[in-house]
């Protein structure tokens, strides 16, 4: 004889668990979605508020959704040089555009030919989409600083050519917001990891009011102008830097031939590679050395923290690893995380005003001032912490990026799997005792190209906060 019901031990049990009823004829027929977590509190809420405003779905706004099944080798296709085809991966995804950094990779054009139907190509306004890991659902824009891009195997592709110019950019700013990250989080397919599909994408719901509205647009096109007056300020630092070292129209003897006598050579420097004693290497230090304004080594005039800092297992620290190093000297974003999941190479701390500088060759224009919002953030021990009580950080930033100092880190590399600069090679490293007068006027520069950076920046956070106000208004724009 069976019990009778006992709804008190009933709720009991389920004291503590979220449960959430739905119909059958109420579930997901597009995806065949079953699983409990589909139909969360959370999720059927946010199914509610977009169904609320009207919506539509970038398959009826004839959006094609696209990706690329290839992947090359590093070193049998790439190069970093900007020769050719930008390859566009998750790391160039970056505060909701695409930036092409010192890492991003080029694919040559006979690559692109001859694997025509493994890779996507994407263009100018077309809209990418992190497909998995850690990155999931980031998003971002192409600008038109190149004619077309090939998209890398772990990115979807949004083409964007059959929508308006108003549509665009109002699917950039709502797949961008929280509402449109969670409605893409929400269909990701729930298999070993968590991963975004075509179908899925194409059928992703967004509201209705973006095939009209005309506002979002004016955004993006003051954040890409802001960029690129950030851009053009950084310029300007780097011809000030170059003009009062008097390299701006300046080339070194670019021989691939030198001869050396040994006491000059492998017995004064320990290296046998032909490399190192190529003419333009000492045509630099001889230059720097001339410096009206004096010079000295560079463990005379900075101080390098490499000390490894350990992470609490417990605490958030934010992680700046290679990939999130801009052109113009930016932090362009981080890894938060708490310190028992942060990788072992996360043992450098850093402070405002430090300068972090890469060790990896190939990577060497990946240097950064670090600003108060990564204030005791910590980087990868693949780069050098560097700070100076006689030359400021802005203009630290530009000597390391510049023409003759890149030149002088990368004679300085050795190995063979990794090739990095040594601590020693570091630090003996040439620099110029800049004029404080050149420094101050090369601060106001990099100052100025940060301000308009991090404007560009908020323009974006604005943009998603006023998506997020019209869908919680029901489509009623404020």
């Amino acid at each position: 004889m069976s019990s009778p019901f006992n709804e008190e031990k009933y709720k009991a049990l389920l004291e503590g668990l979220e449960i959430s009823e739905v119909w059958l004829s109420g579930l997901d027929k597009i995806q065949n979605r079953f699983d409990a977590e589909f139909y969360s509190k959370q999720n059927l809420f946010l199914e509610h508020v977009i169904k609320k405003s009207g919506y539509t779905t970038l398959s009826l706004l004839h959006c094609e959704i696209d990706c690329s099944a290839f992947y090359p080798g590093i070193t049998q296709y790439y190069n970093y040089e900007s020769i050719g085809i930008p390859f566009i991966r998750v790391n160039e995804i970056q505060d909701g555009f695409v930036r092409l950094t010192d890492s991003t990779a080029f694919l040559p054009e006979n690559v692109i030919i001859d694997n025509s139907k493994t890779i996507a190509l994407a263009y100018p306004d077309d809209i990418v989409i992190a497909k998995g890991g850690n990155t999931l659902a980031k998003v971002g824009i192409l600008t038109n600083e190149y004619a077309k891009y090939a998209i890398c195997r772990d990115v979807l592709l949004v083409r964007t050519k059959k929508l308006s110019f108003y549509q665009k950019y109002n699917i950039w700013a709502f797949l961008n917001s929280s509402f449109g990250y969670r409605m893409m989080i929400k269909t990701a397919s729930q298999t070993g990891q968590p991963h975004l599909t075509v179908p899925n994408i194409a059928e992703l719901k967004i509201p209705k009011w973006i095939e009209n509205d005309t506002r979002f647009s004016d955004y993006y096109i003051s954040a890409t102008q802001l960029s690129q007056k950030s851009k053009v300020l950084y310029s300007q630092a780097e011809d000030t830097l170059l003009s009062e070292l008097g390299l701006k129209d300046w080339r070194p003897n670019n021989n691939p031939v030198n001869i050396k006598q040994l006491k000059e050579s492998f017995l004064a420097s320990g290296r046998l590679d032909a490399e190192y004693y190529q003419p333009k290497y000492e045509d630099y230090s001889k230059f720097i050395k001339h410096y009206k304004g004096g010079s000295d080594s560079l463990k005379n005039i900075c101080f390098v923290n490499d000390k490894n800092f350990n992470p609490s297992n417990d605490s958030e620290y934010k992680y700046i690893e290679l990939s999130n190093i801009g052109n113009s000297g930016g932090i362009t974003g981080c890894t938060t995380s708490i310190g028992a999941k942060l990788p072992s190479r996360a043992r450098r701390l850093v402070h405002t005003n430090d300068v972090i500088v890469s060790s990896i060759e190939g990577s060497l224009q990946s240097v950064a001032l670090v600003t108060e919002e990564y204030d005791k953030a910590i980087c990868s021990t693949g780069f050098y912490v560097v700070n100076s009580r006689t030359i400021n950080p802005e203009t630290l930033l530009v000597l390391f990026k510049s023409e003759p100092i890149q030149n002088l880190l990368k004679q300085g590399c050795s190995g063979t799997i990794l090739t990095a600069i040594g601590r020693t090679e570091f630090q003996n490293i040439v620099m110029p005792k800049i004029r404080k007068e050149v420094q101050t006027e090369i601060a106001k520069y990099v100052q100025k190209s940060i301000s308009l950076r991090n404007e560009a920046k908020q323009l974006l956070e604005n943009a998603k906060l006023k998506v997020e106000s019209e869908i919680t208004n029901g489509g009623v724009f404020n």
